[in-house]
């Protein structure tokens, strides 16, 4: 028998009314000015990943806006290349949010001035972000689509220069694949799938009486990251910071350095992404080009990360070769990839209809010992990560898993509000209330059932 979320019967037109309506007011109510806040009480600046999920799903209702909010992200990109995981708003305190730009002190670079943004980074969602804010606000009208044509010329070199970044500065292992060199950058923050390289890093609980988090302030501690957790994640920050964010040399003086399976698979699908819109700005050679840098990512991928004997991805801990043994919801996530091999897919599908994940997909293994229901990426269910699986599934043809998939998401947060993620057996939402990416992603769950244009790409 299953333990998860029930299978849900079809959507009736004024529940997607009702669940369209509540969307909006959440993006109207978190937009701030010139880009958006995932939620305004427990995260008041501007998320890199999260601006790209948001802008899917706010260019249905204002593409000016879906537009403006990936801008403000990349005007905050380094020389590097790099694109920081937050942008800090300066209209708020210190105080209002740890870690902060005191803490993080970056150095002024470009036009930027000094602590505007964190030193580290998240998936780089941005490129399959743009192409779908170009696909739907094209739809909008002629003014729009000649908006979107202007932004996509913007983007798209500082989109090749992030994945320029991830791909050699960020290529740690030298085996082709990005390194993340703190679980922030994951996106999955305290997944099981990093317990095993974290144990090496040194935990220094006095570091969190010189720092205090704010987080606990404003949400239940029994759902947020334990003081032994984030004291690792503040060492590992000072560790990075130490010599200005350089990546050059960085094993050698770093604790932690893994290939995340979802990181890896989101970077090679923003290839396939930039292809789109290098062939629609008339860059054919371009296009070529990151075609087959998808296919060098998705073949490392496999060479690297994939474990014959438990038939799924892993993290792999660059320090030590080794793959770590939790069965993540990051092992998933190369179903993305239209170039795995039949086998593959098959093995993910298997897995993902077994008693350890089920639809929709919890962040961790259902049957582990320590799985657990609460506690942010060690086992609730996100919307923003079933998003991705369903279009793995839709790329696979998988079409009824992913209408089982879709359905079950909008049901699931219309019965229970625009959380940030949600208790994987009852569906209760945890975390912070209107989360913008939550609602961004309803919107694009209510209106386009399209299979992602590259599942088709030569």
């Amino acid at each position: 028998m299953h333990d998860h979320l029930p299978p849900t019967p079809a959507l009736k037109p004024d529940m997607s009314a009702e669940l369209w309506n509540s969307a909006v007011r959440v993006l109207e109510t978190n937009w701030a000015g010139d880009h958006m806040v995932p939620s305004r009480r427990l995260y008041p600046h501007q998320w890199s990943w999260d601006a790209a999920f948001i802008a899917i799903g706010l260019a249905y209702v204002n593409p000016t806006r879906a537009w403006r909010d990936l801008r403000s992200l990349f005007e905050a990109q380094w020389p590097d290349g790099r694109v920081p995981h937050i942008v800090f708003d300066p209209a708020t305190a210190e105080a209002d949010y740890f870690p902060g730009p005191a803490f993080w002190d970056v150095p002024a670079y470009g036009n930027r001035a000094a602590r505007g943004s964190t030193g580290i980074v998240q998936p780089p969602m941005h490129a399959i972000a743009a192409w779908e804010v170009y696909r739907h606000a094209a739809a909008h009208g002629a003014n729009c689509a000649q908006e979107a044509r202007t932004e996509l010329e913007w983007l798209y070199p500082r989109l090749v220069a992030q994945q320029r970044y991830l791909t050699t500065d960020r290529n740690l292992g030298r085996g082709g694949l990005a390194s993340i060199v703190h679980p922030w950058e994951s996106g999955l923050d305290n997944s099981p799938a990093w317990d095993e390289a974290m144990a090496n890093v040194p935990a220094d609980l006095a570091l969190l009486s010189q720092y205090r988090r704010r987080d606990l302030d404003v949400s239940d501690a029994a759902h947020r990251p334990t003081d032994l957790d984030y004291s690792r994640y503040v060492g590992l920050v000072v560790s990075y910071r130490a010599e200005g964010y350089a990546d050059a040399g960085l094993l050698d003086r770093h604790a932690f350095a893994v290939e995340c399976p979802a990181f890896n698979s989101i970077l090679a699908s923003a290839e396939l992404a930039l292809a789109q819109i290098a062939g629609e700005l008339g860059r054919t050679a371009e296009a070529a080009t990151h075609r087959h840098r998808a296919a060098q990512i998705t073949a490392a991928i496999i060479r690297r990360l994939w474990n014959e004997e438990t038939g799924t991805f892993h993290a792999l801990d660059v320090h030590t070769g080794k793959l770590t043994p939790a069965n993540c919801v990051s092992g998933l996530l190369p179903l993305m990839l239209p170039d795995l091999p039949a086998d593959l897919v098959q093995a993910i599908m298997n897995e993902m209809r077994s008693n350890r994940f089920g639809l929709p997909v919890p962040s961790y293994d259902r049957t582990a010992p320590d799985f657990d229901t609460m506690r942010y990426w060690r086992g609730p269910v996100w919307i923003n990560v079933n998003w991705l699986v369903r279009r793995g599934l839709l790329m696979h043809g998988f079409r009824d898993e992913a209408e089982d998939l879709r359905t079950a998401m909008v049901r699931l947060v219309h019965r229970n509000g625009h959380f940030e993620y949600f208790h994987p057996t009852t569906g209760e939402g945890l975390g912070a209330p209107t989360f913008s990416w939550t609602a961004a992603l309803s919107l694009d769950l209510l209106a386009d059932r399209s299979v992602p244009a590259y599942a088709k790409a030569g």
